[in-house]
């Protein structure tokens, strides 16, 4: 069973930047795809940028150019850098690694990390 424990949220002045770390209990990134989601208040979770084996990224449109996704092989670490941060990015953001031919549903999920942007 894959565990994953995310860290890096906070509150964030607009503009401002953090960066999320999400920590695997083991080796996933030859065999999963990891990706970052996101919930805000009311609203149902959605992709925010997801990274498979040889380096292919998926975003979605709203932080095209603002933010990057990474990992770090030797650390079982995934980031997600995120810059030019808006009021309306805030929201429970959650790790994910699901195999290639599953959806992220049937995945394994992070317990969430909340990131606020406002004045």
């Amino acid at each position: 069973q894959v565990q994953l424990v995310e860290s890096g949220g906070g509150l964030v002045q607009p503009g401002g930047s953090l960066r999320l770390s999400c920590a695997a209990s083991r080796s996933l990134f030859s065999r999963y795809v990891m990706g970052w989601y996101r919930q805000a208040p009311g609203k149902q979770r959605e992709l925010v940028a997801e990274i498979r084996n040889g380096g292919n990224t998926n975003y979605t449109d709203s932080v095209k150019g603002r933010f990057t996704i990474s990992t770090d092989n030797a650390k079982n670490t995934v980031y997600l850098q995120m810059n030019g941060l808006k009021p309306e990015d805030t929201a429970v953001y959650y790790c994910n690694a699901r195999r290639l031919w599953i959806g992220p549903e049937n995945g394994a999920w992070g317990q969430g990390t909340q990131v606020t942007v406002s004045s």
